[in-house]
């Protein structure tokens, strides 16, 4: 990277940055696909009587400005981080900076995993568009772009579940993802029970403890997936 970079954590008891954060946020989506700014607060809020289970909110400043953040659940129940988050500042973006975001978050991840009694990380899980679904080129070239980014990061598609985030905006209906997944021990490969689990475990600790999405609408999506949801 071209820039020094110094790596901080937001938290319920120190949230400095946090605005300017939020404001890099706004810039970075366009409102039909932001979540309000509460929900951030909320995750900070949770983390504080959740663990095992954690909510990390990591940012990369260059001087006074944010050049990055990402944000991220430890799910302790599936021994997984589930990478909600990776943004970076148009304006001081380096060689590398997503990259070193994503790798510090997931440093972030794996402290946790220990915290929780395991010896590693077993899985890191993100949502991304579907590239199909996109309106214009603009959005299908940045689809592409995200891709290959996550590719580069050992990331890879998970296929056997047709993956429904849930709708953050007062919908019913699920919005169609892919779903990506990195593996840190052994086999390269997850299960279908192995992301069944996990998907009930992003659904309970970020979109129903976090989010406070409805259980109903929550039960919808999966059953659509078609994962038994019967400890959900």
């Amino acid at each position: 990277m071209t820039a020094e970079i110094n790596w901080t954590e937001i938290t319920n008891d120190n949230q400095m940055n946090l605005e300017s954060v939020l404001k890099l946020y706004d810039q970075s989506f366009p409102i039909d696909v932001r979540e309000s700014h509460d929900v951030f607060r909320k995750g900070l809020k949770y983390a504080t009587s959740s663990f095992p289970n954690s909510f990390r909110f990591l940012v990369g400043m260059e001087g006074d400005t944010v050049a990055s953040f990402a944000t991220g659940h430890y799910l302790a129940d599936v021994n997984t981080g589930f990478i909600v988050y990776i943004v970076t500042n148009p304006l001081v973006r380096g060689n590398g900076l997503g990259s070193t975001t994503l790798l510090k978050m997931e440093e972030l991840l794996k402290k946790d995993a220990i915290s929780a009694g395991h010896s590693a990380l077993r899985f890191s899980i993100l949502e991304t568009e579907m590239e199909e679904l996109v309106h214009t080129e603009a959005e299908k070239e940045d689809c592409i772009k995200r891709e290959r980014f996550y590719e580069k990061n050992n990331y890879r598609s998970h296929e056997s579940i047709n993956y429904l985030q849930p709708p953050l905006h007062g919908d019913t209906n699920g919005i169609p993802l892919n779903l990506l997944f990195k593996s840190f021990q052994g086999s390269q490969t997850i299960t279908q029970i192995e992301i069944s689990d996990i998907i009930q475990a992003m659904y309970r600790e970020k979109y129903y403890e976090v989010n406070r999405i409805d259980k109903a609408i929550l039960s919808k999506c999966l059953n659509k997936m078609g994962i038994d949801h019967t400890s959900f």
